[in-house]
């Protein structure tokens, strides 16, 4: 598996984790040191995995069921780094039934250690049409 194929293995691992909403699998994908960034859509960042899997937690917890389809827009590797720039099109019910679809564009940044892709690092910014 070339570099660039084992980046987008891990982007797919990520989203499939989201969309399952399983926190387990969440943690499998993510760096847990205390650099790892996450940008959810309209929020502010959230640094550090403790806080990161907190606040996926939160996302899991108040949603009943989601679809994500992705359009990945670039994949580069360079070195041990490598990022992923796509389009999230969300589909969320809520807990309380209500849907919500949303637009967004974004980076995921991932780190190569011990020969295994993480992410360190999630962007997503809401898309207005």
């Amino acid at each position: 598996m070339t570099p660039e194929q084992a980046v987008v293995t891990a982007n797919e691992a990520f989203y499939q984790a989201f969309e399952k909403r399983d926190i387990e699998a969440m943690a499998a994908v993510w760096s847990h040191g205390i650099g790892s960034l996450c940008i959810h859509p309209g929020r502010n960042a959230v640094r550090g995995w403790d806080a990161i899997r907190s606040s996926w937690e939160k996302i899991f917890r108040n949603t009943n069921y989601l679809e994500i389809d992705v359009e990945i827009i670039s994949t580069q590797v360079n070195g041990d780094l490598a990022y992923v720039v796509l389009i999230e099109n969300v589909l969320q019910v809520g807990s309380g039934g209500r849907r919500v679809k949303a637009l967004s564009i974004a980076t995921n940044v991932f780190e190569c250690m011990a020969q295994k892709w993480y992410l360190v690092h999630h962007h997503g910014s809401p898309i207005m049409n």
